[in-house]
């Protein structure tokens, strides 16, 4: 048995900010999927995978006892594959906030979910927000605390704009231009970052009026006006907004940027050659970068590893 692909994700925009009701949106990433599979594997990789889902089996059949209204699982189908050896047979790196649990978390909903919102129906927005609330408790058991937009974007495999906490939808985005100069890359630190300690330091900086006042008057302002300027294709307003964005983290978010890769941030941001921000809950992972010339930002970035997501 395989089943099927679940993708990983990129949160272009909204990163902490969709905390605090910022716009986000949400694309998902095809270069990097994963599966359930069992293959009767014996590799240390799929025990390894097997015991966690076992884990995570027991966390989802506490929280189907306790909220027994929010979803129901197919128990018995579940544990005999899981002796079987199921596992998750995936790509994404873990840590590189491209969304690795979320496509786990999609993937056993998909298979064993009892009366599942299908990814054919008519997608309300009461749909989504329900599919939001079910996966931000199933993907609790990785994060300790979870928007549900990683498993939803993986689920549906289409853009999700977060408008606010209760307001999402799904969007279109648009079309690439292959031959384009600009793009958007990702940039590989070499380091797994973990969400949950990062997030810790977000809450903590909460209890800061400064800090609160910053988020709300600088950082998610240019965060929306990104979601804006990228879903109109304003390509000059999108540029001079995500340098704002790359400044207010850089000034603001220091923790969550791994220390060597400060001055690299900064230099983008006074060489105009390309603007860096957070992928995802930062500390390592992949870091997000936008440029208006692909080549120019590949000769300044050389010694580190690009992929190339979104051309301009």
């Amino acid at each position: 048995m395989k089943g099927p692909l679940f993708y990983s994700k990129i949160l272009l925009f909204g990163e902490y900010g969709i905390i605090k009701d910022s716009k986000g949106l949400s694309i998902p990433y095809n270069f990097y999927n994963g599966a359930l599979k069992i293959d009767g594997a014996s590799t240390e990789q799929a025990k390894a995978s097997n015991q966690s889902l076992i884990r995570f089996t027991n966390y989802l059949k506490e929280l189907t006892k306790q909220q027994p209204e929010l979803v129901q699982f197919d128990f018995e189908s579940l544990d005999r594959d899981l002796q079987a050896g199921m596992h998750f047979d995936s790509s994404i790196p873990q840590g590189y906030g491209v969304g690795s649990s979320g496509a786990l978390v999609a993937a056993i909903y998909d298979k064993y979910a009892l009366s599942k919102i299908s990814v054919l129906e008519n997608l309300t927005r009461e749909k989504l927000l329900r599919l939001k609330e079910i996966f931000a408790n199933m993907e609790s058991f990785f994060h300790g605390k979870s928007s549900g937009l990683d498993p939803v974007n993986s689920y549906l495999s289409i853009p999700i704009l977060i408008n606010s906490k209760d307001n999402i939808e799904a969007t279109g985005i648009p079309t690439q231009r292959p031959e384009g100069s600009g793009a958007v890359f990702l940039l590989d630190s070499g380091i797994v970052g973990e969400t949950a300690p990062m997030v810790q330091i977000f809450m903590e900086n909460l209890k800061d009026k400064g800090f609160r006042n910053m988020l709300k008057n600088q950082f998610v302002k240019y965060t929306d006006a990104c979601v804006e300027n990228f879903l109109a294709g304003d390509l000059k307003s999108l540029f001079e907004n995500t340098k704002q964005l790359s400044k207010v983290a850089i000034n603001h978010f220091k923790p969550m940027i791994p220390s060597q890769f400060h001055e690299i941030w900064e230099r983008g941001i006074e060489t105009n050659d390309y603007y860096l921000k957070l992928c995802g809950s930062g500390g390592g992972g992949y870091i997000l970068g936008f440029t208006q010339d692909y080549e120019k930002a590949a000769e300044a970035l050389k010694n580190y590893k690009l992929e190339v997501v979104y051309r301009f």
